[in-house]
């Protein structure tokens, strides 16, 4: 393994200044993982300190993995990128655009134009919203009792699109109706369809749901960054139980080495620990722009304490791919043009680059999301690892 003492101290700096209570990082290239580590503890009010096999709350990082499954089955058939989507999930046959709300506070709402399918969903131009950064949607789902989709309420894909389908990108509960398709496609909860298709076949062992009686030891507790910059470890709600569905958005337990394993299946074409879970030419195709003249663009907060604004390479033109975020151009010292990333909202991150087959995953547990801090953090340990990579 190459010398990495300038990522060890990147990553212990990082605690000593308070940026996150603990936090654990890994990284490959072609050859195999160059570095895994932990520094600092997973909670500042306990005693254990963190350790590369600490579990972290993922979040949106489990898109990826949806996407990898979803592709899955259009390998096989099962699914296609292009037909509507409403054929395998009949609510989305007729899906309505919330417009606004009239002078009683009740929702507007009008047929969508145009058709929801796959490749909208996995693209984040289906129409579909998060209320955390979407105004209307927040309103809508205050007013409603509309559950989240990490409940594994069925009820929470009954939310209305915020646009028609194709009119623009912007994050939102999309990957979760995309999990749902392949929940009803192969007859498997989205719990069951990784753990055989993807986790098992990977040897990724501390990935699932279901918050296992072993994890919970390992289990990193998520800090709030307060007034001043403080940290405040705070309580995190459980998975559901007996969900009516997983949610394929977010909601998986993991370890920095488990997502490393996926994503250098990914940077491998499809294969790793002589286990293929796409094809190659899948996996490129996960890789490209599905966008066109899109653009990802910037996610303006409504609930403070989840998420600060969100804009990752300011003044960039960025894309979307089968699940991941392209950026357009080189970033000096670090990432080429056309890497994959994305992130969870408990500043959890990863990027893929295709080009130098460079690989990275940092996690913490802090929010709200785009932590100023745990951003620059990853910036200093992206541009250590490019470093040590030479």
């Amino acid at each position: 393994m190459r010398q990495t003492a300038l990522i060890d101290h990147v990553l212990a700096d990082a605690i000593t200044t308070t940026t996150a209570a603990g936090v654990v990082a890994a990284a490959a290239d072609a050859g195999g993982c160059i570095y895994e580590d932990a520094f600092g503890r997973r909670s500042l009010t306990e005693t254990p300190r963190m350790t590369t096999d600490t579990v972290f709350r993922i979040a949106s990082m489990t898109k990826a993995i949806t996407g990898a499954a979803a592709m899955q089955l259009v390998e096989q058939g099962k699914l296609s990128l292009d037909q509507p989507a409403g054929e395998i999930l009949p609510f989305l046959a007729n899906p309505q655009v919330l417009l606004g709300f009239d002078g009683k506070g009740n929702p507007i709402l009008r047929a969508a134009r145009g058709t929801v399918t796959l490749r909208n969903l996995l693209t984040h131009t289906a129409g579909f919203v998060y209320d955390t950064w979407n105004e209307d949607m927040n309103r809508f789902a205050a007013e409603t009792g509309l559950p989240a989709a990490r409940t594994g309420k069925l009820a929470a894909l009954g939310a209305p699109l915020g646009y028609d389908p194709g009119e623009r990108w912007e994050y939102g509960i999309n990957i979760d109706m995309a999990g749902r398709m392949v929940e009803v496609a192969s007859g498997l909860d989205l719990e069951t369809y990784f753990q055989r298709h993807i986790f098992a076949p990977l040897g990724m062992t501390d990935t699932g749901f279901v918050l296992r009686p072993d994890w919970e030891n390992r289990l990193a507790v998520v800090h709030s960054r307060g007034e001043g910059g403080t940290l405040t470890p705070i309580q995190s709600a459980r998975p559901a139980e007996n969900p009516e569905f997983y949610p394929g958005g977010g909601g998986l337990f993991s370890t920095a080495r488990d997502y490393l394993i996926f994503l250098q299946a990914l940077m491998h074409g499809g294969t790793f620990n002589g286990s293929r879970i796409l094809r190659p030419e899948t996996v490129a195709l996960m890789g490209q722009n599905h966008i066109g003249d899109l653009n990802v663009l910037p996610m303006l907060s409504y609930k403070p304490a989840m998420s600060n604004d969100v804009e990752l390479f300011p003044g960039m033109d960025k894309k979307w791919g089968l699940t991941f975020l392209i950026n357009t151009q080189d970033v000096p010292g670090r990432r080429s043009a056309g890497s994959l990333a994305w992130a969870g909202i408990n500043n959890t991150y990863y990027w893929l680059d295709p080009k130098r087959k460079v690989a990275g995953v940092l996690m913490t547990q802090v929010l709200p999301f785009a932590d100023q801090g745990v951003l620059n953090l990853l910036d200093r340990f992206e541009a250590a690892v490019y470093q040590t990579v030479g």
